[in-house]
Formats: structure tokens, C-alpha cells, sequence
């Protein structure tokens, strides 16, 4: 006879894994060309100034510069650093 009970099988024991969405650089942040700045789904943020968005709604950086967040805190700019030498 055996001595532990059959265990059956689970249905539900999968998980995906997770994406790493989420903002990557700060306001105030330097930045370089090409940085990301936003990994999102959807347009939670949305692309301002020097700012590009990629074919998954991935905000980055067109110029070097400064990240600015803008319009509550949904708009983010990138403020060239000759520009952020300025002010």
C-alpha cells in the first residue's frame, strides 16, 4: 500500500513573467539620446517635447538634456541641454 495520498494535478500553477513597466528616469534626471524614459501600456504618459514614442507606447529620449514632467505629471519633456544651461 502506499503511504502518501495521490497529490492530483493543478490547473492554475502557471505565472507570467512580469514586464518591468514603469518609469525609468525621474524629473530632474540627465539624460542621453535614446534613454527610456517610460515603459508603458497604453499612453499613461504621453511624449512631449524631444521626446519619441515606440511601436509598445515606450517613451525616450531624442536629444541629451533634462527630464521635465509636465501637465499633472502625464506629459514628459526632455529640456536640451544647451536650453537647461540657460535657465
Amino acid at each position: 500500500m502506499a503511504h502518501k495520498k495521490g497529490q492530483g494535478s493543478v490547473r492554475n500553477g502557471r505565472d507570467s513573467v512580469s514586464k518591468r513597466l514603469g518609469v525609468k528616469r525621474y524629473g530632474g534626471e540627465l539624460v542621453s539620446a535614446g534613454s527610456i524614459l517610460v515603459r508603458q501600456r497604453g499612453t499613461k504618459f504621453v511624449a512631449g517635447q524631444n521626446v519619441g514614442t515606440g511601436r509598445d507606447w515606450t517613451l525616450f529620449a531624442l536629444v541629451d538634456g533634462k527630464v521635465k514632467f509636465d501637465k499633472n505629471s502625464r506629459r514628459v519633456n526632455v529640456v536640451a541641454e544647451a536650453a537647461a544651461a540657460k535657465n
